[in-house]
Protein backbone atom coordinates (compact mmCIF):
# COMPACT_ATOMS: atom_id res chain seq x y z
CA UNK A 1 0.00 0.00 0.00
CA UNK A 2 1.32 3.08 -0.61
CA UNK A 3 2.45 6.00 1.58
CA UNK A 4 0.60 9.23 2.51
CA UNK A 5 1.50 12.42 3.19
CA UNK A 6 0.21 15.82 4.32
CA UNK A 7 2.17 19.18 3.71
CA UNK A 8 1.07 22.29 4.83
CA UNK A 9 1.38 25.23 2.34
CA UNK A 10 1.56 22.96 -0.50
CA UNK A 11 0.00 25.25 -3.28
CA UNK A 12 3.36 26.54 -4.75
CA UNK A 13 7.30 26.98 -3.95
CA UNK A 14 8.77 24.55 -1.53
CA UNK A 15 5.71 22.63 -0.08
CA UNK A 16 4.76 22.17 -3.72
CA UNK A 17 7.96 20.83 -4.93
CA UNK A 18 7.61 18.32 -1.70
CA UNK A 19 4.96 17.46 -3.18
CA UNK A 20 5.86 16.84 -6.59
CA UNK A 21 8.70 14.76 -5.23
CA UNK A 22 6.74 12.45 -3.79
CA UNK A 23 3.95 11.97 -5.81
CA UNK A 24 6.92 10.88 -8.39
CA UNK A 25 7.84 8.54 -5.63
CA UNK A 26 4.62 6.82 -5.61
CA UNK A 27 2.89 8.83 -2.87
CA UNK A 28 -0.61 9.98 -2.09
CA UNK A 29 -0.29 13.62 -0.94
CA UNK A 30 -2.72 16.06 0.68
CA UNK A 31 -1.67 19.84 0.66
CA UNK A 32 -3.45 23.10 2.06
CA UNK A 33 -3.85 26.54 1.22
CA UNK A 34 -5.53 29.15 2.62
CA UNK A 35 -8.14 29.95 -0.41
CA UNK A 36 -10.14 27.87 -2.62
CA UNK A 37 -8.09 29.78 -5.50
CA UNK A 38 -4.97 28.95 -4.30
CA UNK A 39 -5.02 25.46 -3.50
CA UNK A 40 -7.19 24.66 -7.16
CA UNK A 41 -4.26 26.57 -9.03
CA UNK A 42 -2.16 24.39 -7.19
CA UNK A 43 -3.93 21.28 -7.63
CA UNK A 44 -4.01 22.36 -11.76
CA UNK A 45 -0.31 22.48 -11.77
CA UNK A 46 0.40 18.87 -10.83
CA UNK A 47 0.92 16.16 -13.84
CA UNK A 48 -2.18 14.43 -15.29
CA UNK A 49 -0.79 11.38 -14.46
CA UNK A 50 -0.82 12.43 -10.37
CA UNK A 51 -4.37 13.89 -10.16
CA UNK A 52 -6.10 11.05 -8.44
CA UNK A 53 -2.71 10.91 -5.95
CA UNK A 54 -3.15 14.34 -4.67
CA UNK A 55 -5.79 16.18 -2.90
CA UNK A 56 -5.92 19.72 -1.60
CA UNK A 57 -7.48 21.56 1.31
CA UNK A 58 -8.57 24.90 2.20
CA UNK A 59 -7.08 25.64 5.84
CA UNK A 60 -5.51 28.15 7.73
CA UNK A 61 -2.79 26.50 10.21
CA UNK A 62 -3.59 29.27 13.22
CA UNK A 63 -6.96 26.98 13.11
CA UNK A 64 -6.03 23.97 14.81
CA UNK A 65 -9.73 22.44 14.69
CA UNK A 66 -9.07 22.99 10.70
CA UNK A 67 -5.96 21.39 10.66
CA UNK A 68 -7.65 17.96 12.09
CA UNK A 69 -11.03 17.98 10.48
CA UNK A 70 -8.05 17.95 7.18
CA UNK A 71 -6.45 15.30 8.88
CA UNK A 72 -9.26 12.94 9.22
CA UNK A 73 -10.56 13.12 5.79
CA UNK A 74 -6.90 12.44 4.52
CA UNK A 75 -6.70 9.14 6.67
CA UNK A 76 -10.21 8.54 5.33
CA UNK A 77 -9.51 9.21 1.52
CA UNK A 78 -6.45 7.22 1.91
CA UNK A 79 -5.89 4.81 5.01
CA UNK A 80 -3.18 6.39 6.87
CA UNK A 81 -0.73 9.10 7.27
CA UNK A 82 3.32 8.41 6.97
CA UNK A 83 4.54 11.81 6.82
CA UNK A 84 3.59 15.12 8.07
CA UNK A 85 5.47 18.65 6.80
CA UNK A 86 5.07 21.40 8.42
CA UNK A 87 6.00 24.11 5.57
CA UNK A 88 3.05 26.90 5.60
CA UNK A 89 4.81 29.99 6.66
CA UNK A 90 4.75 33.56 6.04
CA UNK A 91 7.74 36.92 6.56
CA UNK A 92 7.05 40.41 7.50
CA UNK A 93 10.50 42.61 7.41
CA UNK A 94 10.75 45.55 9.73
CA UNK A 95 12.57 47.37 11.77
CA UNK A 96 11.05 47.20 15.45
CA UNK A 97 10.30 50.74 15.45
CA UNK A 98 8.29 50.16 12.34
CA UNK A 99 6.93 46.40 13.24
CA UNK A 100 3.26 46.64 13.86
CA UNK A 101 1.71 44.00 16.63
CA UNK A 102 0.09 43.03 13.58
CA UNK A 103 3.14 41.65 11.98
CA UNK A 104 4.44 40.04 15.03
CA UNK A 105 1.60 38.14 15.92
CA UNK A 106 0.47 37.15 12.63
CA UNK A 107 4.72 36.04 11.89
CA UNK A 108 4.98 34.38 15.30
CA UNK A 109 1.11 32.66 15.53
CA UNK A 110 2.15 31.10 11.34
CA UNK A 111 5.52 30.64 11.60
CA UNK A 112 4.85 28.71 14.94
CA UNK A 113 1.85 28.28 16.56
CA UNK A 114 0.90 26.88 13.10
CA UNK A 115 3.15 24.61 13.37
CA UNK A 116 2.46 23.35 16.91
CA UNK A 117 -1.20 22.89 15.58
CA UNK A 118 -0.04 20.47 12.57
CA UNK A 119 1.78 17.93 14.75
CA UNK A 120 -0.88 17.88 17.50
CA UNK A 121 -3.32 17.37 14.76
CA UNK A 122 -1.73 15.10 12.93
CA UNK A 123 -0.06 13.44 15.88
CA UNK A 124 -2.12 10.47 16.74
CA UNK A 125 -2.05 8.54 12.97
CA UNK A 126 1.35 9.28 12.99
CA UNK A 127 2.12 7.44 16.00
CA UNK A 128 -0.29 4.42 14.53
CA UNK A 129 2.10 4.54 11.13
CA UNK A 130 5.23 5.08 12.99
CA UNK A 131 6.29 8.28 10.52
CA UNK A 132 8.02 11.10 9.90
CA UNK A 133 7.49 15.03 11.04
CA UNK A 134 9.68 17.27 8.72
CA UNK A 135 9.17 21.23 9.90
CA UNK A 136 10.70 24.00 7.15
CA UNK A 137 12.58 26.24 9.10
CA UNK A 138 15.16 28.39 7.58
CA UNK A 139 19.06 29.78 8.19
CA UNK A 140 17.42 32.18 9.98
CA UNK A 141 16.83 29.99 12.69
CA UNK A 142 20.48 30.06 13.71
CA UNK A 143 21.60 33.72 12.19
CA UNK A 144 20.24 36.99 12.56
CA UNK A 145 19.47 40.23 10.21
CA UNK A 146 18.12 43.84 10.58
CA UNK A 147 14.94 43.78 9.99
CA UNK A 148 14.60 40.26 10.33
CA UNK A 149 13.25 40.76 14.73
CA UNK A 150 9.72 39.08 14.17
CA UNK A 151 10.99 36.49 11.14
CA UNK A 152 14.25 35.09 13.17
CA UNK A 153 12.04 35.32 16.41
CA UNK A 154 9.58 32.33 14.77
CA UNK A 155 12.29 30.23 12.61
CA UNK A 156 14.62 30.42 16.06
CA UNK A 157 11.77 29.07 18.31
CA UNK A 158 10.70 26.78 15.13
CA UNK A 159 14.54 25.22 15.32
CA UNK A 160 13.97 24.75 19.03
CA UNK A 161 10.81 23.68 18.77
CA UNK A 162 11.48 20.73 16.57
CA UNK A 163 14.54 19.74 18.11
CA UNK A 164 12.38 19.58 21.47
CA UNK A 165 9.53 17.36 19.63
CA UNK A 166 12.34 14.97 18.02
CA UNK A 167 13.46 13.67 22.10
CA UNK A 168 9.56 13.25 22.59
CA UNK A 169 8.29 11.80 19.24
CA UNK A 170 11.22 9.55 19.30
CA UNK A 171 10.11 7.60 21.78
CA UNK A 172 6.62 6.68 19.70
CA UNK A 173 9.47 5.45 16.86
CA UNK A 174 8.82 8.68 14.94
CA UNK A 175 11.77 10.19 13.41
CA UNK A 176 11.70 14.29 13.26
CA UNK A 177 14.11 16.63 10.97
CA UNK A 178 13.84 20.11 10.59
CA UNK A 179 15.15 21.59 7.18
CA UNK A 180 17.06 25.16 7.33
CA UNK A 181 17.20 26.11 3.72
CA UNK A 182 18.98 29.40 2.84
CA UNK A 183 18.20 31.33 -0.59
CA UNK A 184 15.52 29.08 -2.46
CA UNK A 185 13.64 29.95 -5.66
CA UNK A 186 9.92 30.76 -4.56
CA UNK A 187 7.19 33.43 -4.44
CA UNK A 188 8.25 34.16 -0.73
CA UNK A 189 7.76 37.82 0.57
CA UNK A 190 6.74 38.86 -3.29
CA UNK A 191 8.87 37.82 -5.20
CA UNK A 192 8.80 36.17 -8.73
CA UNK A 193 10.61 32.87 -9.68
CA UNK A 194 12.54 33.55 -13.06
CA UNK A 195 15.63 33.34 -14.54
CA UNK A 196 17.55 35.54 -12.30
CA UNK A 197 16.66 32.77 -9.08
CA UNK A 198 18.69 30.29 -10.86
CA UNK A 199 21.64 30.38 -8.49
CA UNK A 200 19.07 29.87 -5.86
CA UNK A 201 18.47 26.16 -4.23
CA UNK A 202 15.24 25.24 -6.38
CA UNK A 203 12.18 23.64 -4.46
CA UNK A 204 12.60 20.36 -6.23
CA UNK A 205 15.92 20.12 -4.14
CA UNK A 206 14.38 20.17 -1.32
CA UNK A 207 11.63 17.84 -2.34
CA UNK A 208 14.66 15.41 -3.60
CA UNK A 209 15.93 15.62 0.74
CA UNK A 210 12.06 15.15 1.64
CA UNK A 211 12.01 11.83 0.01
CA UNK A 212 15.72 10.69 0.86
CA UNK A 213 14.75 11.21 4.13
CA UNK A 214 12.01 9.11 4.29
CA UNK A 215 13.82 6.20 2.40
CA UNK A 216 16.57 6.27 5.11
CA UNK A 217 16.96 2.96 7.11
CA UNK A 218 14.56 3.94 10.34
CA UNK A 219 18.01 3.40 12.86
CA UNK A 220 19.38 6.81 10.83
CA UNK A 221 18.14 10.37 12.14
CA UNK A 222 18.97 13.56 10.53
CA UNK A 223 18.05 15.81 12.86
CA UNK A 224 19.01 19.15 11.77
CA UNK A 225 19.69 20.15 8.01
CA UNK A 226 21.64 22.91 7.01
CA UNK A 227 21.20 23.75 3.06
CA UNK A 228 22.57 26.79 1.20
CA UNK A 229 22.89 27.71 -2.88
CA UNK A 230 26.37 25.89 -3.31
CA UNK A 231 27.35 28.79 -5.92
CA UNK A 232 26.18 32.31 -4.61
CA UNK A 233 28.99 33.78 -6.08
CA UNK A 234 27.04 33.24 -9.57
CA UNK A 235 24.08 35.65 -8.59
CA UNK A 236 22.38 36.94 -12.09
CA UNK A 237 24.48 35.12 -14.11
Amino acid sequence: MSKTAFITGGTKGIGYGIAESLLNEGWKVGITGRSQQSVDEGLGNFDQKHKGSVTGYVCDVRDLKAQESVVQELVKKYGSLDLLVANAGLGHFASISEMTPEQWNETIDVNLTGVFNTLKAGLEPLKKSKGFFITLASLAGTNFFPKGAAYCASKFGLVGFTQAVMLDLREHDIRTSTIMPGSVATHFNGNVPDEKDAWKIQPEDIGAMVVHLTQLDSRTLPSKIEVRPSFPHKKGK
